[in-house]
């Protein structure tokens, strides 16, 4: 089990942690990482675009000019693609585009994303985090001690003072162990836990 140091919201080190390695030292697997942060930014896209095919647009009933004599190219319609206000080639239509993939294979990627912070070093673990009230500048004191820029923070459950006082710090973000995702992971320079946030991963995916 790989030992980590622990921190305090002053960014020393008072403790040690040891991490499960059946979720921080799995064997990474890029091609399940990828298909995690795949499906979930092809989950959030509404699939909502439109365009109106030559069948879809109004007008063009008739030729707009004969078909020889008149020194102009044939024309079957006005609502040919190549006419001003003319249908769309392949119209882009209202569709869905989510997929699924596997359980086990959602929690091979968390633990694959998990593991390559951690040997990347670029995990940090702290004993707690708690602010008296919500405030950014206590918050990014925090981060200043612990001495990360772009961040992943992550709490055990939803602390609305921390993750309010995290909402204005645009580098950051404030999120629960529920909440976790891979993509999340991955976009951030830096993973944050509490020791709290570690044992409830531990649980889940253990």
């Amino acid at each position: 089990m790989a030992k980590v140091s622990v921190f305090n919201m002053d960014g020393k080190e008072v403790d040690t942690i040891e991490l499960n390695d059946a979720v921080f030292g799995v064997e990474v697997n890029e091609h399940l990482v990828h298909m995690a942060v795949l499906q979930q930014l092809a989950n959030k896209r509404q699939g909502t675009q439109k365009a109106k095919t030559r069948s879809e647009v109004s007008g063009g009933g008739r030729k707009p000019w004969r078909q020889k004599g008149t020194g102009h190219a044939r024309q079957g319609s006005t609502r040919a693609p190549q006419w001003t206000g003319g249908g769309m080639v392949f119209a882009p239509v209202p569709r869905n585009y989510s997929f699924k993939i596997n359980k086990k294979e959602k929690q091979a990627a968390m633990k694959s994303a998990l593991t390559d912070r951690l040997n990347d070093q670029k995990l940090i673990v702290l004993d707690e985090l708690k602010l008296d009230e919500i405030k950014t500048k206590a918050f990014v004191n925090v981060l200043n001690n612990l001495k990360v820029e772009k961040a992943l923070v992550v709490l055990p459950e939803v602390d609305e003072k921390v993750m309010a006082s995290a909402k204005n710090v645009k580098s950051v973000k404030a999120t629960q162990t529920g909440a976790l995702s891979v993509y999340d992971i991955l976009k951030y320079n830096t993973v944050v836990l509490t020791k709290d946030a570690v044992k409830k991963i531990e649980e889940v995916y253990a």
